[in-house]
């Protein structure tokens, strides 16, 4: 069953977090992921929604994800991230 990673972030340092998105795609080759979807808030059109940006990505299923968040590279990438985003970074399986 495939599972995703949805991020909801917002940009404290746009200059970091374009060197973080730059840097995201190579960590994700390994572990057979695929960047779905990238970008900006336009409308909240119910509820309440803090954050700027999304990012969606499909991984094979739940323990891969759990790999590759917890993998070297990626983790090389968390300092980065923290500078430059506040990330609410969430992991999901399909149903």
């Amino acid at each position: 069953m495939a599972g995703y990673i949805i991020g909801h972030i917002t940009v404290k340092d746009p200059a970091k977090w374009e060197e973080y998105c730059r840097r995201v795609p190579a960590t994700l080759a390994e572990w057979g992921a695929e960047l779905i979807f990238r970008g900006k808030r336009v409308a909240v059109l119910g509820g309440e929604h803090a954050h700027t940006n999304t990012v969606v990505i499909r991984f094979p299923d739940h323990e891969t994800i759990m790999q590759w968040h917890s993998s070297e590279a990626y983790q090389a990438l968390v300092p980065l991230r923290m500078e430059a985003a506040e990330v609410d970074l969430i992991s999901y399986e399909s149903t």
